[in-house]
């Protein structure tokens, strides 16, 4: 009896840890993010990637251009790493509704969806990620907050089979590099 008590304990640690905030939750704050607006023309970014024990393992800048056009738009992301190396992302965006956001890029497996509310935007997609001569599938959920007119900041979430691996954190400003 006691180790089912002990389970049950643990199954529901384990789903209360899963509860966050909902993206309604900000439907309220201002200034109200518009991604049309926000990302259209150069923006810059700089960025960390932290693994699961809060190591920092890559730092890394962004030089980004967006255009839209309607309800459609490309995000070109060019990723320079504090190694040396580089990579390049193009996003191509979709507004679906009011508040919700399809996208694709090369690496991303299947479609980003995302909703935004107020000031903040949840973008949830799978990156295709090599490593060590492999491709990892990891799951990324993007909190991006928008500060002013000029800066957002966002915080990524990774894991693989419910497993945190580790986080991202980016900074944005808007204006040209």
């Amino acid at each position: 009896m006691r180790s089912v008590l002990a389970w049950i304990g643990l199954g529901i640690s384990l789903m209360a840890g899963c509860a966050g905030p909902k993206v309604d939750e900000y439907r309220n704050e201002i200034p109200v993010l518009d991604l049309a607006t926000y990302f259209n023309g150069k923006l810059d970014a700089w960025g960390l990637v932290r693994n699961r024990s809060g190591k920092v393992v890559k730092r890394f800048r962004v030089e980004m251009t967006g255009t839209w056009q309607g309800g459609t738009g490309t995000l070109e992301e060019d990723f320079i790493y504090v190694d040396g190396s580089k990579s390049r992302r193009v996003w191509n965006i979709s507004k679906i509704d009011a508040n919700h956001y399809r996208g694709t890029a090369e690496d991303v497996v299947g479609e980003a969806v995302g909703e935004a509310q107020g000031n903040a935007l949840r973008w949830r997609y799978v990156l295709a990620v090599p490593a060590d001569g492999k491709t990892y599938n990891v799951n990324f959920d993007d909190w991006m907050y928008l500060m002013d007119d000029e800066v957002m900041l966002n915080k990524s979430g990774m894991s693989k089979y419910g497993v945190g691996l580790g986080e991202v954190t980016v900074s944005f400003r808007k204006g040209s590099f």
